[in-house]
């Protein structure tokens, strides 16, 4: 195990709440449709704020409840996919914000994995003995890359931040074991963001593309054959049962797929919570927001036993198990 401490959580979403049945006046589709598909209901969309902001509002949460100054922090982590712009990159703005001048910052992009990624680069850091406390907060505002006239995607995303507080500790605390995987060749069945290339020496113009398209049949077969098989590999490595864990911390990409993972695992649907139902898919985001939620309402407790699950683009895969 290395010794690494969770120390808080915290999460920040927009307040505009965007329904099921308000999307009906942009699109042809109903909450009947989106609901039995997705078992989302709504979404948190920013009016105001961007990325940088949801994120600043989880980090200067997780000082508050640590007593932690921001000059303690070694570092700070931001997973995103959707950053404010490519530079200051989004962690460079927050540590600005909070004002944590002895904090290194920079962003780590591995779409909806990027929480299991972000606490594996992070976990690494403070193993190394170099570093004593960083911070890592998954960040999204999905709502600037999706066409919201496109109802096969845009009914699946929201925005959100949440994040958490680690640092080094010689309690019976943190990471077991974990697994990452990427499948690159299967690349192409989430795309999102593409630039056009308009530079003087090229031939054929490269199309402008922001918005998301999704494979939706190609992902949901990837998630639920390929998703078992890194948590077992994981659980292996950990030298535990798939009883022993106590929750499953899932991406909350569509709740049929993590039913799909319950079912596989043969464990209780309570053990595998769910929160799209309000929040929608958050990308990097969604994880850390479910642990907050756990956190505060006291379910997750001190030495419990997390599996966190996170896949989508990429195609990227990560799961770890932390002892908390």
């Amino acid at each position: 195990m290395e010794n690494i401490k969770i120390v808080t959580t915290a999460m920040q979403v927009p307040e505009r709440v965007v329904t099921n049945d308000e999307l009906t006046e942009l699109m042809d589709t109903s909450d009947e449709w989106i609901y039995p598909r997705t078992g989302i209901h709504q979404r948190h969309v920013v009016t105001t704020e961007n990325t940088s902001d949801l994120a600043t509002s989880v980090a200067k949460k997780l000082l508050e409840q640590s007593g932690w100054g921001a000059a303690d922090l070694d570092f700070i982590i931001v997973g995103t996919m959707s950053p404010d712009a490519l530079s200051p990159h989004t962690a460079a703005i927050v540590q600005g914000n909070i004002e944590a001048p002895n904090a290194f910052a920079f962003d780590l992009n591995a779409a909806c994995s990027g929480f299991v990624y972000g606490m594996s680069v992070a976990s690494s850091f403070l193993s190394s003995g170099r570093y004593q406390k960083g911070m890592f907060i998954g960040a999204e505002v999905l709502s600037k890359l999706v066409d919201w006239k496109d109802r096969t995607v845009s009914v699946l995303f929201g925005d959100g931040a949440g994040g958490v507080l680690l640092e080094k500790t010689d309690e019976p605390a943190g990471l077991i074991a974990e697994e990452l995987r990427s499948f690159g060749d299967r690349g192409q069945a989430i795309l999102t963001g593409r630039f056009a290339n308009k530079n003087a020496f090229a031939g054929e113009i490269s199309p402008l593309d922001p918005y998301f398209h999704q494979e939706g049949r190609s992902v949901y077969s990837f998630a639920t054959r390929e998703v078992p098989k890194v948590m077992k590999k994981a659980l292996e490595k950990a030298g535990l049962e798939a009883d022993d864990v106590d929750f499953y911390l899932a991406h909350q990409a569509n709740k049929r797929i993590v039913e799909s993972m319950a079912k596989n695992f043969g464990q209780p649907m309570d053990k595998f919570p769910t929160n799209m139902e309000e929040y929608g898919n958050t990308s990097a985001g969604s994880t850390a927001i479910l642990l907050d939620e756990l956190r505060r309402s006291g379910q997750i407790k001190p030495g419990m036993k997390i599996a966190f699950v996170g896949f989508g683009g990429g195609l990227a895969i990560g799961v770890q198990i932390w002892q908390l």
